[in-house]
C-alpha cells in the first residue's frame, strides 16, 4: 500500500518497536503509508527518535507510542486499552537466553514463555473482535529459525518459538472465514543486538553455513511483512515464511 492509495487510515500494531527488526519493519510500513501503534519497554529514547522522524517524513499518518511490559498481565491489558482502530498485529516483541536447560533459572523459563506466547496470545484474544467487525486484517509472528528446527543452547526460545508457529496454523483456519489471514516469518541469522555476544569468529561460522553467504538484515524480515500485509498475500494464510537465505529449508 502505497501513501494516499486510501483516504482511510490503516492501523497496524508493532510489539518490540525499538528493536533492530520493529524498527525496520517500523519504518517500512510508515513508508507504505500505514499509522502504527509502536510498542515498547524500556527503550524510550529509541521510540522518541523514531517518533520525531517518522512524523516529520510522513505527516498525514499518526504513529502513537504504547510503553508496557508485555511479560505482566499489567501490561498485556494496559497495551489493548490504548488500542482503538487495528487493521493488523506484528508480534516482534521478544529475547532469547542462550543457556543449557540444566543452568536456566525458572524465572527465565517463566519470562520467554509469558513474553513469546502468553502475551501474543492475549493481545490476540484481546484485539481479534476489532479485526472480525472490519471482515479483513492480518497477524504475523515474528518467530525464528529455532522455532522450526530447534536449537541446542535455546530450547526454551525454540519451543516458544514453534508455539508460535502452531498458534498462528490453528488460529489461521478459525478466523479465515472473518477474512483474516494468520501467518509466521521465521527468520534465521539476522545482524541485530541479538548476535552482539558472538565473536567474530563465531559470525563467520554462522555466514559460512547459510548458502546465500551473508547474515540478514532487519531489512530482509521487514520487506517480508510488507509483502505479507499486502493484497498481493491476500490468499496466503497459516503459512511459515522463512528468511534464512537457505540455512535451513
Amino acid at each position: 500500500m502505497r501513501e494516499g492509495d486510501r483516504m482511510e487510515k490503516r492501523f497496524i500494531l508493532v510489539t518490540g518497536a525499538s528493536g533492530g527488526i520493529g524498527s525496520a519493519i517500523s519504518t517500512k510500513l510508515a513508508q507504505q503509508g500505514y499509522s502504527l501503534y509502536l510498542h515498547y519497554h524500556q527503550n524510550k529514547e529509541k521510540i522518541t527518535q523514531m517518533l520525531n522522524k517518522l512524523t516529520q517524513l510522513y505527516p498525514n499518518s499518526e504513529f502513537i507510542p504504547v510503553q508496557a511490559d508485555l511479560r505482566s498481565e499489567e501490561g498485556i491489558t494496559k497495551l489493548c486499552h490504548e488500542i482503538y482502530q487495528i487493521d493488523g498485529i506484528i508480534h516482534n516483541s521478544g529475547n532469547a537466553v542462550q543457556k543449557l536447560l540444566t543452568h536456566m533459572l525458572p524465572e527465565e523459563i517463566e519470562a520467554l514463555i509469558s513474553l513469546h506466547l502468553y502475551a501474543p496470545i492475549m493481545i490476540t484474544k484481546n484485539l481479534l473482535s476489532k479485526l472480525i467487525q472490519r471482515k479483513t486484517g492480518s497477524v504475523i509472528f515474528i518467530s525464528s529459525i529455532w522455532g522450526q528446527t530447534g536449537a541446542s543452547c535455546e530450547t526454551v526460545y525454540s519451543a516458544v518459538k514453534g508455539g508460535q508457529i502452531s498458534f498462528a496454523k490453528a488460529l489461521s483456519k478459525e478466523v479465515a472465514p472473518s477474512q483474516i489471514r494468520v501467518n509466521v516469518i521465521a527468520p534465521g541469522a539476522i545482524q541485530t543486538e541479538m548476535l552482539k555476544n558472538f565473536s567474530e569468529e563465531d559470525l563467520n561460522i554462522v555466514t559460512d553455513e547459510v548458502p546465500m553467504g551473508r547474515l540478514g538484515s532487519p531489512n530482509d524480515v521487514a520487506n517480508a511483512v510488507s509483502f505479507l500485509l499486502s493484497k498481493e498475500a491476500s490468499y496466503i494464510t497459516g503459512q511459515v515464511l522463512a528468511v534464512n537465505g537457505g540455512w535451513y529449508i
